[in-house]
């Protein structure tokens, strides 16, 4: 399994319903629950900045990632972007192999 980040900034008329956040959360959720099943949430992080969600997910491919990134735009994210996570171990290794 891959590691990703979903950020996610909510579109403006959703961002200003502050009373609906946690049931739309827990709507996306189960809808991702029951599209992704592969897919295990390790973190849900709310930010105050340019995005509003960070999110650190694992998933077998970069098409359940996508999945994930889509689910969320359909559900009033403004924008969603799924970044492709690599350990820093990893990293330092594949630095190793320059």
């Amino acid at each position: 399994m891959q590691t990703y980040i979903l950020m996610t900034k909510l579109a403006p008329d959703v961002s200003r319903a502050v009373g609906e956040r946690e049931k739309l959360g827990r709507a996306w959720m189960a809808q991702v629950k029951e599209k992704c099943p592969e897919v295990k949430f390790v973190a849900h992080y709310a930010l105050l900045g340019r995005y509003d969600f960070l999110d650190i997910y694992e998933a077998p491919s970069e098409e359940s990632a996508a999945k994930v990134s889509m689910i969320s735009l359909s559900n009033g994210a403004f924008q969603s972007e799924s970044w492709l996570a690599i350990p820093y171990k990893r990293f330092v290794e594949l630095t190793e192999e320059i």
